[in-house]
């Protein structure tokens, strides 16, 4: 079992910035991509940003050159630094570790995954 804690949601203006952090513990597969989904309401959850083992990115195409998601693997955690946030990004932000393919994270077993309990990011207008 994996167990993932969540923290930095909350509110902020239009164009302001957070950071979401989530920190892994328990039996976490060696070869993995930890990442960050958001669901909207009433909408199916979505990729934001996931990062592999070896350090590897990927970014949904509505977050490119505004999030960026770095991971420390000694401590096991993950982070999302959110800038120029607008009002579409407002949404409950889910972390998710799952089991890789390899380091670089070509590919990865979503029947694996494990998530976070969400953390709410409200962006006013």
């Amino acid at each position: 079992q994996v167990q993932l804690v969540e923290s930095g949601g909350g509110l902020v203006q239009t164009g302001g910035s957070l950071r979401l952090s989530c920190t892994a513990s328990g039996s976490i597969f060696s070869i993995n991509v930890m990442g960050w989904y958001r669901q909207h309401p009433g909408k199916e959850r979505e990729l934001v940003a996931v990062i592999s083992s070896g350090g590897n990115p990927n970014y949904a195409d509505s977050v490119k050159g505004r999030f960026t998601i770095s991971r420390d693997n000694a401590k096991n955690s993950v982070y999302l630094q959110m800038n120029s946030l607008k009002p579409e990004d407002t949404a409950v932000y889910y972390c998710n570790l799952a089991r890789a393919a390899d380091p670089l994270g070509s590919a990865w077993y979503p029947g694996t995954a494990y998530w976070g309990q969400g953390t709410q990011v409200t962006v006013s207008s």
